[in-house]
């Protein structure tokens, strides 16, 4: 198939620190010219692939813009008008206005964010391209759509390493917002005796948050603050690590970190909002905590992790959330989409995975 694949020109792909959307694409085109398919990568020129790479931006475009999206989307579907593709798949929302000027070619969109209400109102309008949800959680809140399946991210997991002899420290990796729950990782690590490695930053907009709740945090003698991390820093982090804490506060569409962690056999301490249920495997891949306390008692010297099975961790995390499976699911809906005609609708019900529902000739998640 010829491809072309849009992503943002907020981060370069893939991203050198933060920036989830982003490595998602890059796992997703390198796995997909890996397979010999011709694929068209349109990102900032500060980008690494094995594929064709066009830029309109020769750096990534940060912090977002609407102007700079619409110029770059807008760019890439003249490119793409002139040449032909079978498949044109977006991550930005922009992308379904422009795809009225080329009807005839099929358009794939990844939702990557909780529901917003101007968004789902702009999705109404667009009812013939195929979405992609990351999670079932984030897929029954968001708008019915005619052709809505989900497929849960993948990552290659070479890169992560895995220990049976982890160290003594619990860790906290992301953004230090009230949502993400870095301070409640850090009151939780104190309640259970153990020291905690904070990797992250406070964003302008939690700024406020940031110097009331996690600043003075920071300083206590049981936390070690790395500030922004990158692979180098983050594999053997959490491959030492005893569990990854995501004491979370929101409907997370998915959460890249959990599989980082899981693939590193890792196991995920987490609040069961958002797609945690359907990620966390209790016992196997990680523990649910209903709240602080529970995530205090599960993390406790002596406790539930002590007989965690690492090993199986990481070969169940393989299994779910490699790069493998999440490029085959993509090439079966890429399939399915260039065999529908224009004018037919499928099922409203979402996919997971690539595989149907319960009642559509498919099986349901708790039987996989």
């Amino acid at each position: 198939m010829r491809i072309a694949m849009i992503s943002t020109p907020f981060i370069a792909v893939p991203p050198r620190d933060y920036g989830g959307t982003e490595l998602v694409v890059h796992e997703l085109v390198e796995g997909l010219a890996a397979r010999g398919h011709e694929v068209t990568l349109f990102a900032t020129g500060d980008s690494r692939t094995a594929a064709e790479l066009r830029h309109l931006y020769p750096t990534a475009q940060w912090p977002p813009s609407i102007m700079p999206d619409l110029n770059h989307v807008s760019w890439a579907f003249e490119q793409i008008g002139r040449e032909g593709y079978d498949v044109i798949h977006a991550h930005s929302a922009g992308a379904l206005a422009f795809a009225r000027l080329l009807p005839d070619t099929t358009l794939v969109y990844t939702l990557h964010h909780v529901r917003d209400e101007d968004l789902s109102g702009f999705y109404r309008f667009f009812p013939d391209p195929w979405y992609i949800a990351i999670s079932a959680d984030q897929a029954g809140r968001e708008e019915p759509l005619p052709r809505l399946e989900v497929i849960h991210h993948g990552l290659d997991p070479s890169p992560y390493e895995c220990t049976e002899h982890p160290a003594d420290y619990v860790c906290f990796i992301g953004r230090f917002s009230e949502i993400k729950g870095p301070h409640t990782a850090i009151d939780g690590a104190a309640s259970a005796g153990v020291p905690i490695r904070m990797a992250g930053e406070v964003h302008p907009v939690d700024r406020e948050f940031g110097d009331r709740e996690v600043q003075p945090r920071l300083r206590q003698p049981h936390v070690t603050y790395l500030g922004t991390i990158g692979m180098d820093q983050k594999v053997p982090l959490l491959r030492d690590a005893r569990a990854l804490l995501a004491p979370i506060e929101w409907n997370e569409p998915f959460g890249l970190i959990l599989i980082e962690a899981m693939l590193s056999g890792c196991p995920v301490v987490a609040f069961p909002h958002g797609s945690v249920p359907e990620l966390v495997e209790p016992g196997v891949t990680g523990f649910i905590a209903r709240d602080s306390g529970e995530m205090a008692e599960l993390i406790r010297p002596g406790g539930a992790l002590e007989s965690f099975d690492r090993r199986r961790c990481r070969e169940r995390a393989v299994e779910r959330f490699s790069r493998a499976r999440m490029v085959a699911d993509h090439e079966r809906l890429y399939r399915r989409a260039l065999g529908t005609g224009a004018g037919r609708r499928e099922s409203t019900r979402p996919m997971i995975d690539g595989i149907p529902p319960r009642g559509s000739g498919g099986t349901s998640p708790a039987e996989r």
